[in-house]
């Protein structure tokens, strides 16, 4: 196996999504315990590559079907209003009719090079609840006047795929908005535990993985007393292990035990493909959420 050194990368557009309670470990140490730090997150993350490349977990990861990206694909064009928008973001849609009754129940996910893997696939109900949340339809609101079966594109661990998708008919448009519907496999269990003394937080979630596959976009956790969070990359020929972080800790006597979340984009030195994108503290698969972390 061959292991490249990892190197920090540079925050690209800083954005804090949100606060969120989480305890902040940040203080001034001295520039050895700094080292030692950094010493111990390498050696985690070339223990958690060492113990994935080749792997039966590595295996299942690329024989399964492991959405990343977006599942709902909006109507053709976008939504036209920014009334619509908004109602998209707060879940706010409005049944007009009866959905169909779901008698298939398997959904399939075919692959650009010919492959295919028949998943169990989601009720139409279960998918119409995805969009709209438990909450109450209030105006504005998208109006669905109908659904069916059909298929989308969508971004997978092993690329492309055409997945199984409830196609929903909206008031107002003469292209419907699509969910996928094909049920995504198992996780598969990795095959290391999750390591709790190392520096550092695990990643919040996988927001996007460029068009040419050279870099990801991921969350990672910053406190309020420091200069931002920082993640390093791992690259072997089977994986990708990010280690997340943080830049120039302050006092941590004078912190609150605050985090906030930060979109870090990695630049890789090939792309991705079908490489396992993990966490060296978890030891997981990275989770994709998207960008509202949906």
């Amino acid at each position: 196996m061959r292991i490249r050194a990892p190197r920090s990368v540079s925050l690209r557009a800083g954005l804090a999504l949100s606060a969120v309670a989480l305890t902040v470990n940040s203080g001034c140490g001295s520039q050895k315990v700094a080292r030692e730090g950094t010493d111990v997150v390498s050696d985690r993350a070339r223990q958690v590559a060492e113990a994935w490349d080749g792997s039966t977990a590595a295996a299942e990861w690329r024989a399964g079907y492991y959405p990343l990206g977006e599942a709902v694909q909006l109507p053709r064009g976008g939504l036209r209003s920014q009334a619509d928008k908004q109602a998209y973001e707060d879940r706010h849609f409005f049944l007009r009719g009866k959905l169909p009754d779901s008698e298939q129940e398997d959904g399939q996910v075919t692959w650009s090079g010919g492959e295919s893997l028949t998943r169990p696939l989601m009720r139409v109900k279960d998918a119409y609840k995805i969009l709209t949340g438990a909450g109450i339809s209030r105006e504005p609101y998208l109006a669905v006047s109908g659904a069916q079966l059909g298929e989308m594109e969508l971004a997978t661990s092993r690329g492309p795929a055409t997945v199984s998708a409830w196609i929903f008919t909206l008031d107002g448009y003469d292209s419907p908005l699509k969910q996928a519907a094909a049920v995504p496999s198992k996780l598969p269990r990795p095959p290391i535990g999750a390591a709790h003394d190392i520096p550092g937080y695990p990643l919040n979630r996988l927001v996007q993985i460029a068009t040419d596959g050279h870099s990801v976009t991921v969350v990672a956790f910053h406190g309020v007393c420091d200069d931002g969070a920082a993640v390093d990359v791992l690259e072997t020929s089977g994986s990708v292990v990010l280690s997340a972080s943080v830049k120039d800790q302050k006092d941590r006597s004078k912190c609150t035990k605050q985090a906030k979340m930060q979109q870090v984009t990695v630049e890789l030195e090939r792309p991705l493909g079908d490489r396992v994108l993990l966490d060296a503290r978890t030891g997981q698969p990275v989770p994709y959420k998207g960008p509202l972390g949906t």
